[in-house]
């Protein structure tokens, strides 16, 4: 029962993220959108470009959806409801993640196309500037827990959240989120007005499709993510537990949309010096701040 309940509330999380995601374009509401843009990609007719990698034009949209559909495997909903709770839950979101990476640098290169791997490249370099600052910023919230079982970072919270206990921490993991979700102002990979839908370009149909269900499931997986490494969770008030997850991460998602559109995108140069001149040093006193609290 709990986890029909679950599943039934994640479609419809993923269903106001699709419309909040219109809504951050165009800036009116549309709760049909998610049903037309639906139909029309399945409709439409799969182009495929002359000199394509057949291999990588193929997979890199179901690598893409599935190494954000992994992320969730290891977030807890609720107390005891996760779907794999395993001792490395922390390192595993990691790992999971990085697939997105690779998913856009095969989708970037497939094509044989200049938008495509203009595209697929500028996420590359995203990577190098957010690695670093993503992988320190957990560790930190490991080392308050003690363990990286995502079940015990929940409850090290139980008392003072995350947020407010290392708050440097929460910034750059949630800045982080923002570029690996190639969210504005991290929006290079797609290049709006500048490389014509970019790593996406050369993609129509179902392909497309399925980058743009793994992109909604990509931005739920994170704010999922943001919830349980810094917002306690699934704790809160009166309310059940998992009720109090779901409202946190829908928060958080629409939080990540209008954040991005006060702020110009950021050029790729400027994004590498954001990550190891000012985030990378960051992330280490983070954990320097963190370690003394432990102590003390």
């Amino acid at each position: 029962m709990i986890w029909t309940i679950t599943t039934l509330i994640t479609l419809a999380s993923l269903y106001g993220i699709a419309v909040l995601e219109r809504w951050s374009v165009y800036h009116n509401w549309d709760f049909t959108y998610p049903f037309k843009a639906f139909s029309g990609m399945f409709v439409q007719e799969d182009i495929i470009p002359r000199k394509h990698d057949p291999t990588f034009f193929e997979t890199a949209p179901i690598l893409f959806i599935g190494a954000a559909f992994l992320t969730i495997g290891v977030l807890p909903f609720a107390a005891g409801t996760v779907l794999a709770g395993i001792a490395t839950g922390a390192l595993f979101v990691n790992a999971a993640l990085a697939y997105i990476m690779i998913a856009l640098l095969m989708a970037g290169w497939a094509p044989n196309g200049v938008y495509a791997m203009v595209g697929g490249w500028r996420f590359l370099g995203q990577l190098i500037a957010y690695a670093m600052p993503i992988v320190m910023t957990i560790s930190a919230t490991v080392m308050r827990a003690e363990s990286m079982d995502m079940l015990k970072i929940v409850e090290s919270q139980t008392g003072l959240w995350n947020i407010i206990y290392q708050p440097l921490g929460f910034i750059l993991f949630y800045a982080a989120s923002m570029a690996l979700a190639f969210l504005p102002p991290f929006d290079l990979p797609q290049g709006g007005g500048e490389l014509a839908g970019g790593v996406f370009a050369e993609y129509t149909g179902k392909r497309l499709l399925l980058f743009r269900l793994g992109r909604l499931v990509l931005i739920f997986s994170l704010s999922l993510a943001i919830t349980n490494f810094y917002l306690g969770g699934w704790h809160g008030p009166l309310l059940p537990g998992i009720i109090w997850t779901f409202l946190k991460t829908i928060l958080v998602a629409a939080s990540l949309f209008w954040a991005g559109g006060f702020m110009p995108r950021l050029r790729h140069d400027h994004t590498l010096e954001w990550g190891w001149k000012y985030a990378t040093p960051a992330a280490l006193l983070n954990i320097l701040w963190v370690g003394v609290l432990l102590l003390l």
